[in-house]
């Protein structure tokens, strides 16, 4: 296990965060995800990488929470900005598990906050999805996939404070 602390030449502090990564993809499981090693201390199986950069290195490191907050002296951002993502990650399971109803089309919808969400095959038989009045332009292949759609829409929207 590599431990940056104690190489000569890298800098301890004045690093910036730049992002926050949940390394496990839309749906993925825990034993499919590639985890990260940080690339200070050498913790082995990050899932939450946080991206820092320093004006004196030339590439981006990756680390875990621990070292970011000592590297950029901030020990309130990183810790904020992962706990944001691992609300987000439990929200999206917890989406992914709602019950859904079947429309007498034999369509799956939910109506949700005064909104009707709406997922259903086109032609091709490929999975569209309707927020509102709004229809989705792109097509998905399983159902899991628009839901995940319709999940980050609102998430979306959320954010832009428009839901």
């Amino acid at each position: 296990m590599a431990n940056l602390w104690n190489q000569e030449g890298i800098p301890h502090k004045g690093w910036q965060l730049e992002d926050v990564i949940d390394v496990r993809e839309e749906g993925q499981s825990e034993w499919e995800t590639e985890y990260e090693t940080c690339m200070m201390c050498g913790q082995p199986k990050i899932r939450y990488v946080h991206v820092v950069t320093h004006k004196d290195v030339a590439e981006n490191f990756r680390v875990g929470c621990n070292c970011a907050e000592k590297m950029t002296n901030d020990y309130l951002n990183p810790g904020k900005r992962e706990k944001e993502l691992r609300s987000r990650s439990n929200r999206r399971v917890t989406w992914l598990n709602k019950q859904w109803k079947i429309s007498k089309n034999g369509n799956e919808y939910l109506n949700l906050n005064g909104h009707h969400l709406l997922i259903y095959k086109d032609k091709s038989q490929k999975y569209k999805i309707k927020i509102g009045d709004r229809f989705g332009r792109k097509a998905y292949d399983d159902r899991t996939q628009a839901k995940i759609a319709i999940f980050n829409n609102i998430e979306y929207l959320k954010e832009k404070g428009k839901w």
